[in-house]
């Protein structure tokens, strides 16, 4: 993979928000790396109100490190 994480430092909450976002579904691409498998899962999981609101859930944690990181953008 390409170095796309430099910081988990951003000038606001919402980009903040937004690099949470980034580092779930980099997680995702990391864990399953075929882009082929991640296309074919995703209309299963994408019609599942469990599983949104499980990567609910790991953008939510992410963005906790994430304003941390920032001193919570004091």
């Amino acid at each position: 993979m390409n170095k796309w994480l430099t910081s988990l430092r951003t000038n606001t909450p919402q980009e903040g928000f937004e690099l949470a976002i980034k580092l779930s579904q980099m997680g995702v691409k990391y864990t399953q790396p075929s882009e082929e498998v991640r296309k074919k899962l995703r209309p299963k999981y994408s019609r599942d109100a469990d599983s949104l609101i499980f990567a609910s859930q790991v953008i939510a944690i992410n963005f906790q490190t994430v304003a941390a990181a920032n001193n919570y953008w004091k």
